[in-house]
C-alpha cells in the first residue's frame, strides 16, 4: 500500500469512518502513521486485587464472581455491575451506558481490566474499566499503550487498530527523510522502526528514542529550509549604499547620545548595505533600548544617498506614531515623510502613494498597505518592518520584492531566546540592542489579589490627581460567558460611574475604527484622558510619557513576555512608575507574577515564559511562515536543534541543492512542509 493512499481503502475503515479521521487532519495512510500518541499508559504491571491501592490505575486479571446486572438510571443512563474475583478478593466494576458489555464479558473466562481503584466501603471499585479477553495476543492491556489525539465518534481502539494495519502494509515502502549516514552518524533508527517504537513501544526508552528521532527530522527540515531562504537571498542583488559616513552627520545632530550598544549595531547594519547583497538583519531590543533610532539612522544613510527607505509597522497606531517621531526627524534634513495606512481617507491616499511612486517621498511610513496592489516605488532599497513577529515570512518578502534590490531590516522589541532565534530568523543576522538609554528608572511591580483592590484604585487616584495619567488592561473586550475575566467595555463603564465618577475615563480596543482609536490616543498622548481601559492594542509601540500607573486585570490570561510588553508602555517619562497586576489563579501564574516583580530583563524573562509556556503559547511558529512543530519541544530538545543545525550546514556544504540521490527525501519534504504554510510556496 502507497503512503498516499486513502485511508478509507484500509481494512475496517471505510467512508463513514474516513470522515471522523479527517476531522483530525488524516486523510492517507502517511497521514494516519505520522499522527502521534499524545500519550502513554503502562499496562504491564499486573497486580492481585488485593494489593490494590485507593486511586492508583492499574491492570488485574480476573473472572466474573456473580451475575451481571443492567438498569437504568433516568432515561438518559443505563449502568451495567458485576463482581470479579481474582481468588485474592472481590473487586466491583461499573459501567455507564455501555450495554454492549454484557455480551462482552463471558462466564468462567479470565479477562484482564484496566482503570482507576477507588476504594467503596468494603470493596475497591473501577469505573468504566477498560476490558480484554486473556490471551496471547492482546491490544488493549498488559503492554505500554499509546492513547491518540481523537474525535467523537472514533475510538482510541480504532486508532490503534488502523494504525497497525497501516504499518504492516506499508513494511518496506516508505522514504526515509534522514540521509543514512546522518542517521548512523547520531544514532537513530531508520522510519519504519522509528514508527513501530513510537507506535507499539516495549519500553518507554524506545517511544523517547522514536521521539527524539523524528524531533531531529523537524528541526532537520527546518533549518535546512531556513538555509535555503537564506541562499536564495544571497543570490540576489542589493542596491550598495556608497556614503554611510554621513551616519555620523545624523547622530551628531540628535539631542542625546547614543549608547554603545547601538552605535554597535548601527555600525552592524553600515557594513551590510554597503555591499551589493542584500541585507538580511533583525534587530532584538528591549522597551525602551532605542531600535527606532536605529532604524533611523540607516534611513537616513539611504535617503542621503538619492534613495527610499520604507518602515512597516502592524498597527495604524503605531505606524502613525512612528510617522509623528520620523517626520519631526527627518524634516531638519529636508527629507520628505509620508503615512499610507487604510485608515486615510481616498485623497490622503492617492497623495501618499503619487509621493511614493514618484520619488517626492524619501521616507515612507505604513502599515501592510504598503504590498497592496497599486502601491509602487521609485527607488525603495531599505525595507524595515517592526515588530517582525506580527508578520508573516510571506508579508516580510512582498514588501522586500516591491523595492529595487532592496535591504532588509526587522526589528523587534519582544526579547527572543537566542534558541529560539535559530528556528524563527535563521535565514537572518541577528543584532541585539543589549543596554538601555541612561535615566530610564525602573519600574516598580506588584503582583496583588482582589482583596487589594481599594487600596490600589486610592493609590491610582492619588497619582492621577497629582497630573499623572494611567491604562487598565483587560484580557477581553466584552462580556463573556464562558470566560470569567474583566471586560474592556463594561470594565471602563463601571469605573466611569461606579468609581472614579470625576475622572475621564475612555476604553480602546481593535474592534473600534481606525479614525476612533486614532482620535482616543490623540487625546490621551494630549493629556484630556486620565484613564485609558484598553485590550492588549496597547501591547506594541504607544509611547505616552505621562502615563506612570499601569494596572492589568486577570494578569493569568498573559504570558510573560506579554505582561513585559504591556509593562513597556509605562516608565518613558521622568517620574517614578508603577505596574499592578492583579491575580489569585494559580501556582504557576503566581510564579510568573514573581518573576515579573523580579526582573525587568526581557530576555530573561522570556527564558522563564518558554520554559513555563511552551513555544506554541510563547510564540506560534505558523504566524512566521514555518512549518509547525509536531513532535519536537523547544524547551526540552534544543540539543536536538544543535545536532540538526550543524547536519545542515554540512549537507549544504557538500549538497546545496539537496539534489543528489541521499538528499532526496529530504529535499521533497522541505519543499512540501514550506509550500503548505504559503499559498505560493515560501521557496518557489
Amino acid at each position: 500500500m502507497k503512503p498516499q493512499t486513502s485511508i478509507q481503502y484500509l481494512k475496517g475503515i471505510g467512508e463513514a469512518r474516513a470522515k471522523l479521521f479527517a476531522r483530525l487532519g488524516i486523510e492517507t495512510v502517511n497521514d494516519l502513521i505520522f499522527h502521534f500518541p499524545r500519550q502513554l499508559e503502562d499496562r504491564r504491571e499486573i497486580k492481585a486485587i488485593s494489593d490494590l491501592m485507593d486511586g492508583e490505575t492499574v491492570c488485574v486479571m480476573a473472572s466474573l464472581a456473580s451475575e451481571i446486572k443492567s438498569y437504568r438510571k433516568g432515561r438518559r443512563m443505563s449502568i451495567t455491575r458485576v463482581m470479579v474475583s481474582d481468588g485474592s478478593d472481590l473487586l466491583q466494576l461499573s459501567w455507564f451506558n455501555a450495554p454492549y458489555i454484557s455480551a462482552t464479558l463471558e462466564r468462567g473466562a479470565e479477562f484482564a481490566f484496566y482503570g482507576k481503584a477507588i476504594f467503596r466501603g468494603r470493596h475497591f471499585e473501577m469505573v468504566n474499566p477498560v476490558v480484554e479477553e486473556a490471551s496471547s495476543i492482546m491490544t488493549k492491556t498488559g503492554k505500554i499503550v499509546p492513547v491518540y489525539p481523537s474525535t467523537a465518534g472514533l475510538s482510541q481502539t480504532h486508532i490503534r487498530n488502523a494504525v497497525r494495519l497501516a504499518l504492516s502494509e506499508l513494511e518496506g515502502t516508505l522514504p526515509d527523510i534522514i540521509p543514512e549516514d546522518i542517521r548512523n552518524r547520531y544514532g537513530f533508527k531508520n522510519v519504519m522502526e522509528a514508527l513501530s517504537d513510537i507506535h507499539n513501544p516495549k519500553t518507554f526508552e524506545d517511544f523517547e528514542s522514536a521521539r527524539q528521532r523524528f524531533a531531529f527530522e523537524e528541526f532537520l527540515v527546518l533549518q535546512c529550509g531556513i538555509r535555503f531562504l537564506g541562499n536564495e537571498r544571497r543570490n540576489y542583488y542589493a542596491t550598495p549604499i556608497k556614503n554611510v559616513k554621513c551616519i555620523k552627520d545624523f547622530a551628531e545632530k540628535l539631542p542625546f547620545d547614543l549608547t554603545n550598544a547601538q552605535k554597535r549595531v548601527i555600525n552592524e547594519i553600515s557594513a551590510d548595505i554597503q555591499k551589493p547583497t542584500p541585507m538580511n538583519r533583525l534587530i532584538q531590543g528591549d522597551v525602551g533600548s532605542g531600535k527606532t533610532i536605529v532604524a533611523a539612522a540607516a534611513m537616513y544613510a539611504v535617503a542621503e544617498n538619492g534613495y527610499q527607505a520604507v518602515l512597516m509597522a502592524p498597527t495604524e497606531i503605531l505606524a502613525s506614531q512612528h510617522f509623528k517621531n520620523l517626520k519631526a526627524l527627518f524634516s531638519q534634513f529636508g527629507f520628505e515623510t509620508v503615512l499610507l495606512h487604510s485608515g486615510l481617507s481616498a485623497p490622503e491616499k492617492r497623495e501618499a502613494k503619487k509621493k511614493i511612486a514618484d520619488g517626492t517621498a524619501q521616507i515612507i511610513i505604513g502599515t501592510h498597505a504598503l504590498i497592496s496592489k497599486g502601491v509602487t516605488f521609485k527607488n525603495a532599497t531599505l525595507v524595515i518592518t517592526d515588530e517582525q513577529h506580527r508578520f508573516g515570512v510571506r508579508q516580510r518578502l512582498s514588501l522586500t520584492e516591491k523595492g529595487l534590490g532592496a535591504h532588509t531590516l526587522v526589528m523587534t522589541a519582544t526579547p527572543i531566546p537566542r534558541t529560539l532565534s535559530l528556528i524563527l530568523y535563521g535565514d537572518l543576522d541577528i543584532s541585539v540592542i543589549d543596554e538601555l538609554p541612561p535615566g530610564r528608572k525602573p519600574i516598580e511591580t506588584y503582583a496583588v489579589g482582589e482583596k487589594m483592590r481599594k487600596r490600589v484604585f486610592s493609590f491610582l487616584y492619588e497619582n492621577i490627581k497629582m497630573g499623572r495619567q494611567a491604562y487598565i488592561v483587560c484580557p477581553l473586550i466584552e462580556e463573556s460567558e464562558t470566560l470569567s475575566a474583566k471586560s474592556a467595555v463594561e470594565y471602563a463603564e463601571k469605573l466611569r460611574t461606579n468609581v472614579f465618577p470625576d475622572l475621564e475615563i475612555e476604553v480602546i480596543h481593535g474592534k473600534l475604527k481606525s479614525t476612533e482609536r486614532q482620535d482616543i490616543m490623540s487625546r490621551f498622548s494630549k493629556g484630556k484622558i486620565d484613564i485609558l481601559v484598553s485590550t492588549t492594542v496597547i501591547e506594541v509601540g504607544v509611547d505616552v510619557p505621562n502615563a506612570s500607573i499601569m494596572i492589568i486585570e486577570n494578569a493569568e490570561r498573559f504570558g510573560l513576555s506579554q505582561l513585559h510588553q504591556l509593562r513597556g508602555r509605562i516608565g518613558r517619562g521622568e517620574q517614578s512608575s508603577y505596574c499592578i497586576m492583579f491575580s489569585d489563579v494559580g501556582d504557576i501564574a503566581k510564579e510568573r507574577m514573581k518573576i515579573m516583580c523580579k526582573t525587568s530583563d526581557g530576555f530573561k524573562i522570556s527564558e522563564k515564559d518558554l520554559e513555563l509556556r511552551g513555544p506554541g503559547e510563547f510564540f506560534g511558529i505558523r504566524q512566521h511562515g514555518l512549518p509547525e512543530l509536531k513532535v519536537s519541544n523547544l524547551s526540552t530538545d534544543m540539543h536536538l536543534l544543535a545536532l540538526a543545525k550543524t547536519a545542515a550546514d554540512e549537507l549544504l556544504s557538500e549538497d546545496k541543492t539537496l539534489d543528489s540521490p541521499k538528499n532526496q527525501a529530504l529535499s521533497a519534504q522541505i519543499f512540501k512542509r514550506f509550500s503548505e504554510v504559503s499559498e505560493n510556496g515560501i521557496l518557489n
